[in-house]
């Protein structure tokens, strides 16, 4: 390694960067050293932050407004996490709701929320994965849900999505297995943050006891990533449970596929 390249600064690309989740994960990765690369549709508010974590880390931040659910920006940011030279971390943070019954969502609002909590997080994190391995490491921090684990009535496309973003990411996980490359997935339960008011419906959905706030999520999945944990529930008071339900899931995915018989129980009579 030369002089300069021990001297750089890595980089942390961070979409939905402007409030809750995303802004969190940018002024605490900024105060573990990565100059952040804030990605959002909100300029200004991205914007301040910069600004804000300039004045607390001395880290010059970039701003790269964004609307992830459109094809051009998306292409946009995808370049720049393929082409940047030093990204150390990438955090697909951003996502939508889109809550309510099917019936009465918007086609539009389905198509935004399935281009930012499928599409985008799927082509970012393959970028990351390929700017990884030209400089042999890094790290992905995909944002999915505790909404992956049931299937509510009102959030059917939101569930789904982030069942998806779960799936999706553990399978990279074994992808980069025993490499330089780590792949976390982290699960939140409600977060105080804009979410449901962006999404059209009441916080009072859940007990206010329930919540927590963003800076205290992040911090408490930035230690799990520490401790090696890849799939991260922060709310969880012991992982053994997941532990459970990934055995269960594996167990019901081999009783199913692995003997090519038809039930009993589908038999004529």
């Amino acid at each position: 390694m030369t002089r300069e390249q021990a001297d750089r600064t890595h980089a942390a690309l961070i979409t939905g960067a402007s409030s809750g989740i995303g802004r969190s994960y940018a002024e605490q990765l900024a105060r573990r050293g990565f100059a952040p690369i804030l990605v959002a549709r909100r300029a200004d508010r991205l914007a301040a932050l910069t600004e804000s974590v300039r004045r607390e880390t001395g880290l010059e931040g970039t701003v790269l407004a964004a609307d992830l659910a459109e094809p051009g920006d998306l292409a946009r940011v995808e370049r720049t996490v393929l082409e940047h030279e030093d990204l150390a971390v990438v955090v697909n943070a951003a996502g939508l709701g889109a809550l309510g019954p099917l019936r009465e969502a918007a086609p539009a609002d389905l198509d935004r929320l399935v281009a930012v909590n499928v599409l985008a997080l799927t082509r970012l994190s393959r970028a990351a994965l390929l700017a990884f391995d030209r400089r042999g490491s890094g790290t992905l921090i995909n944002v999915s849900s505790i909404g992956a684990f049931h299937a509510p009535p009102g959030g059917a496309a939101y569930a789904a999505s982030k069942a998806y973003d779960l799936h999706f990411s553990r399978a990279l996980q074994r992808e980069v297995e025993g490499g330089g490359i780590r792949v976390q997935v982290v699960l939140p339960g409600p977060v105080r943050t804009e979410f449901f008011e962006a999404s059209g419906v009441d916080s009072d959905l859940f007990p206010q006891e329930s919540f927590v706030d963003a800076d205290d999520l992040v911090r408490a999945a930035l230690v799990g990533l520490d401790m090696g944990e890849l799939v991260c529930i922060p709310t969880l008071p012991d992982m053994t449970a997941w532990e459970d339900e990934a055995a269960r899931g594996q167990a019901l995915r081999d009783a199913a596929g692995l003997r090519g018989v038809i039930g009993d129980r589908y038999a004529r009579p």
